[in-house]
């Protein structure tokens, strides 16, 4: 039986991936950060073949046990755990973009050394789930993007550097997925609202109002996590997977619109995000 393990199990993409792998029959070793969490998955699949593992990708001994933990045979590991941090990139807390890059790169990096000897032996798949945003900035999520950056570039070396072991790595890019980030987006700029100093209150106002319009479109056009399932399956067992996998309309256009020269896909996205005008 073919085994997996899929990262950031417990809700969204990540539980979606776990229950479709299930479904095929796979051996899918899902990466929660809690028991309640694993038996919840453990249930939510009629056909078994779910074997939570209790990972937290920020936890250093937690990835050190998982050579432990994992089967001696490994044909794919999928990085999917991630959070964002949103905002004005003037006014996020450093701790907080630490935070970040902490989980959504350090993470999925660590994960990834500690099971590639695995992956070396069965020539397997290693995929990152990162986001559009890995390769199109906007207004209010920089420091999310530069997480996704970071984790394109990392892809894009190891996809090189593993090439002599047959071990293929792929880069999974959604647009707006029907997920808890989007679901609570309206929720999460009021936070980041509260949050923010006085002085940065005054200053971005008019971003965080003009959002908002913005964050109620993308609610209602986001995509199932099962179509980001279903590309990430692809990725796992074609026979000529490619290296990356656009999900969503609202991806596409975002791609063909940072096409544009500089200038003008500046204005577009800013647009789009309901930044103010210059005076």
């Amino acid at each position: 039986m073919s085994s997996i393990l899929i990262t950031g199990a417990a809700r969204g993409i990540g539980r979606a991936s776990t229950l479709r792998f299930a479904a095929a029959g796979w051996d899918v070793h899902a990466g929660v950060r809690s028991e309640a969490d694993g038996e919840a998955l453990v249930a939510a699949a009629p056909t078994g073949h779910i074997t939570p593992v209790l990972l937290d990708v920020t936890d250093a001994e937690q990835i050190a046990r998982l050579p432990d933990v994992l089967p001696s045979r490994l044909d794919a590991v999928v990085n999917n755990a991630g959070i964002v941090v949103g905002g004005p990139v003037e006014t996020v807390a450093i701790d907080d973009v630490r935070r970040q890059l902490e989980v959504n790169v350090v993470g999925p990096l660590a994960v990834a050394q500690a099971t590639l000897p695995l992956l070396r032996v069965t020539r397997g798949r290693l995929v990152f789930v990162s986001s559009v945003g890995g390769r199109v900035s906007s207004p209010m999520t920089g420091v999310y993007a530069a997480s996704k950056y970071a984790i394109e570039a990392l892809a894009d070396a190891l996809r090189m550097e593993l090439r002599p072991w047959g071990v293929h790595v792929a880069l999974i890019e959604p647009g707006a997925i029907d997920t808890d980030m989007w679901r609570t987006a309206l929720e999460t700029a009021d936070a980041v609202e509260a949050g923010m100093a006085p002085e940065h209150r005054a200053l971005y106002q008019g971003h965080i109002d003009g959002a908002r319009p913005t964050l109620k479109r993308i609610q209602k056009s986001a995509v199932s996590p099962d179509k980001v399932a279903a590309a990430i399956e692809k990725a796992v067992v074609s026979g000529r997977p490619r290296s990356r996998y656009v999900v969503g309309v609202d991806a596409r256009v975002q791609l063909l619109v940072h096409a544009l020269p500089t200038r003008a896909g500046d204005a577009a996205f800013a647009k789009l995000a309901g930044v103010p005008p210059a005076p």
